[in-house]
């Protein structure tokens, strides 16, 4: 990818206004995956993987499902939505953390990014908007592959990619917030241990209605639940006044992620 190319394309992830120079981040981490595409192709992999296997394959023995909004679905439309949430999840919050977290304590790009014109909350801006980059690419891809296999049932999966964004937003935002509290690599043994649950029991594969009664709360306060519920309204056309709450949810999570990594970034890089 060359320089131009990259310059092109971090103009198109959705910074704020005035985040000039959060976009040489951006720019920046473009251009040093020019020779790692690999990491990328693999990250978009996986979701698609679970759709074929599980969504077509399981979904031969399942058939259909009935959705908690009453809709009988086949199988692999229920699991489509669920999947293309986990897909923004997954290119956000391992960006978030772990590339964070090498750059912090390890390569100390930062230091040398602050002898520049810009400061900790550039860098808290443009690791965002390249996080938000990654989760979006996964999603665009994976939607495409949603579409093509026919799982996608309404219109409204036009608004999905945005939704998508917003989810990659969030836990880019909160991820990147937490890392500023990690000391050692062994640390990152609890992301995996939100994420793994959070992936297999946030009505990914089944009905919230199967769950329990008593843990149905602690699954729908959780951030990928609410993901899957608002990928899920859309991409089958269960629209309602509800979705909002889910956007919502997202941008309260996401703006306190925000702040919070920016004020850590700055407390550690300027102590």
């Amino acid at each position: 990818m060359s320089t131009s190319v990259a310059s092109r394309l971090s103009r198109a992830v959705p910074l704020p206004a005035g985040a000039g120079l959060a976009r040489m981040i951006v720019e920046r981490n473009l251009t040093s995956f020019r020779h790692a595409w690999m990491t990328l192709v693999t990250g978009f992999a996986e979701p698609v993987f679970y759709l074929f296997s599980l969504g077509i394959g399981l979904g031969a023995l399942i058939k259909d499902v009935t959705t908690d909004g009453g809709t009988t679905v086949p199988y692999a439309v229920f699991v489509a939505p669920a999947l293309l949430a986990s897909s923004a999840m997954n290119g956000a919050i391992f960006d978030s953390t772990f590339n964070v977290f090498f750059k912090l304590k390890y390569s100390k790009l930062y230091d040398s990014v602050l002898a520049t014109r810009m400061g900790p909350r550039d860098i808290a801006l443009g690791e965002l908007g390249w996080s938000l980059l990654r989760g979006t690419f996964y999603s665009a891809a994976f939607l495409l592959v949603a579409w093509l296999a026919g799982t996608v049932q309404s219109w409204w999966a036009l608004l999905a990619l945005p939704a998508a964004t917003m989810i990659a937003f969030a836990f880019s935002a909160v991820g990147m917030f937490l890392t500023t509290f990690m000391r050692s690599w062994v640390d990152f043994d609890y992301v995996n241990l939100a994420i793994l649950p959070m992936f297999l029991f946030s009505a990914t594969f089944f009905p919230l209605s199967t769950y329990p009664a008593g843990i149905r709360w602690l699954v729908e306060i959780t951030p990928l639940y609410q993901g899957v519920a608002l990928e899920r309204g859309l991409m089958l056309g269960e629209v309602d006044a509800g979705l909002l709450w889910h956007v919502a949810y997202f941008v309260v999570l996401g703006t306190v992620g925000v702040i919070g990594a920016a004020r850590r970034l700055e407390r550690l890089l300027l102590s």
